[in-house]
């Protein structure tokens, strides 16, 4: 009889024990794609480079500084929201989920998300700590819907060597970049004609986001309020006109590549085949290392700088961003604890995000001398202050951008006029947000 209540005893305080360090389990699903076999096992946040590599190790390292909990990473196509819908359907949404802040309403407006503000307080981490540009990003109706991690827009990546041959170089070694839709032209047929080559490397097939974001910023910058009311879109505008005609101008004067998909205009400026890219901060990254190589065609010559000012009314370039967000479930005070700890560890290392070329969420980033000194962030930390996204009641932006994309996409390439093409997006997109 004492052996079994000893060895009851025993039993107990082994279950007593176990208890006491269970795992506490977070289920995070993001985009970013998979590299588990380069940066799988590293926790050198430092050592890490591009999208993929930095979250991967930044996830390392969390598990790392916390064995008590264990992040569950689950890696999804981009963009990720029809397999988070199909979770969300079912009833097994993750913890902890990569969302744009242009596709935050879709879900919010829903019930769907749980707002931060309190978890992050809980923290110390104050809404005041992020840049205006950020906060905007993830707030809706005076609530905090995520965690604030970048932004991003499209920028112009410019080939410096290039640039010299077309006679296209200030005193100081910086650009000539255009200052009106006619310079644009110019000083495009001036690169072609003196180097042989494109002046601009667009990503004009297969693709609609381009289209979109480009002509947001040059809305923008007209000082067009295209989306005054949130649920209809206006484009049968001067101000679209003005801008569609002029991206359908880049193709029609022969001043930019055509027919090349994502993929290949990102190959397309490595090879030194065009002077100017127009594409993501996502790429600084790695066209400032290609940069330092010797015999590629960037080698000492990499620039880059926010889209120019094309028209005169306003300095705006259309951004986005990333944010970690919370899907409405239940869970336990510990799980919510954790999740707390891992959005505070994300914001601490928000500069070691921002190595990708995204512009830092929080504020005191800017101020780093190891933010100063990375390459080329001088040139575009404006954005942060010049920065604008979509009215934050604006549903439906992915579908918004996709049709958008089409029907511009048809009026540059010549199939569609543009004023038909405006009218058709316009009544495609209001037939859109009318039923929601």
């Amino acid at each position: 009889m004492k052996r079994i209540l000893m060895t009851t005893v025993a039993a107990l305080a082994m279950g007593f024990a176990a208890s006491a360090h269970a795992q506490t389990k977070i289920e995070l699903q993001r985009f970013f794609g998979a590299c588990d076999a380069d940066y799988g096992k590293v926790t050198d946040v430092s050592s890490a480079v591009g999208e993929c590599g930095i979250i991967t190790s930044l996830i390392n390292k969390f598990r790392a500084d916390n064995p008590d909990i264990t992040v569950n990473v689950t890696t999804v196509e981009w963009p990720g929201y029809d397999q988070l819908n199909a979770q969300l359907a079912s009833g097994a949404a993750p913890d902890v989920v990569s969302m744009h802040y242009s596709a935050i309403s879709d879900y919010q407006s829903r019930g769907l998300l749980e707002p931060v503000d309190k978890l992050l307080g809980t923290q110390g981490v104050s809404p005041a700590s992020f840049t205006d540009a950020a906060r905007a990003g993830v707030m809706k109706e005076g609530q905090m819907y995520g965690l604030p991690f970048d932004n991003w827009t499209m920028l112009f990546h410019v080939n410096m060597n290039l640039m010299k041959k077309a006679g296209l170089v200030n005193a100081d070694g910086t650009p000539v970049l255009p200052t009106s839709a006619d310079e644009l032209i110019a000083q495009g047929k001036q690169f072609k004609e003196k180097t042989g080559k494109p002046y601009l490397i667009q990503i004009l097939a297969n693709e609609t986001a381009s289209y979109t974001r480009v002509l947001y910023t040059f809305l923008q910058q007209q000082k067009s309020d295209f989306f005054a009311n949130p649920k209809q879109i206006k484009l049968k505008t001067p101000e679209a006109k003005a801008a569609v005609e002029l991206m359908k101008r880049t193709v029609s004067e022969k001043i930019s590549t055509v027919g090349l998909d994502y993929a290949a205009s990102v190959s397309a400026f490595a090879n030194g085949d065009g002077g100017i890219a127009v594409n993501g901060t996502w790429l600084i990254g790695d066209y400032v290392a290609q940069s330092k190589k010797e015999g590629t065609a960037l080698a000492n010559g990499y620039s880059v700088y926010p889209i120019p000012q094309l028209f005169k009314a306003q300095d705006s370039t259309y951004a986005d961003g990333h944010s970690w967000v919370m899907p409405k479930k239940n869970r336990t005070p510990e799980q919510v604890q954790a999740i707390g700890k891992l959005f505070k560890f994300l914001a601490d290392n928000d500069f070691q995000w921002a190595r990708t070329g995204h512009l830092p969420a929080v504020k005191a980033v800017f101020d780093k001398p190891e933010f100063k000194a990375l390459p080329q962030r001088d040139n575009i930390a404006k954005i942060a202050q010049t920065g604008r996204s979509l009215p934050a009641e604006v549903q439906r932006q992915f579908a918004i951008q996709s049709i958008i994309g089409e029907e511009v996409g048809a009026a540059v390439n010549g199939d569609k006029p543009v004023d038909d093409a405006l009218a058709s997006a316009e009544s495609r997109i209001n037939e859109l947000l009318g039923d929601l």
